[in-house]
């Protein structure tokens, strides 16, 4: 007896790999072998990249509250410092959202915590 092949299954199969890959460069998009590894290289990047989205964004929000804290003289360091003591419980992003987008509420936090 011959050898079955699912080959309605194996097409699917790659043809869901290759419609992921739409868009990709060069053969990177409608040649199986090479799609697959794009893909499953893609997917590392993905799994990487969501816990660095994390560390970057805190990053940027402890930017913009020292930007906005310099004006008043004081530094980052001791800003987050000064909050914590006196129990304000804004995170960093609440904070850096107010020192771009409301400057006036941002500055009576910083007098409130000087």
């Amino acid at each position: 007896m011959p050898r079955s092949v699912n080959t309605v299954a194996s097409r699917q199969r790659r043809k869901k790999i290759l419609k992921e890959t739409k868009g990709y460069f060069g053969r990177r998009k409608n040649t199986w072998t090479v799609a697959k590894n794009a893909y499953e290289k893609g997917l590392t990047y993905a799994y990487r990249d969501r816990r660095t989205k994390k560390r970057n964004f805190r990053s940027l929000w402890i930017q913009r509250i020292n930007a906005g804290v310099r004006p008043y003289g004081l530094s980052y360091s001791e800003f987050i410092n000064k909050v914590n003591k006196k129990g304000i419980l804004l995170n960093r992003k609440v904070l850096a959202d107010l020192a771009m987008n409301h400057p006036d509420a941002f500055e009576a936090i910083v007098k409130a915590v000087k």
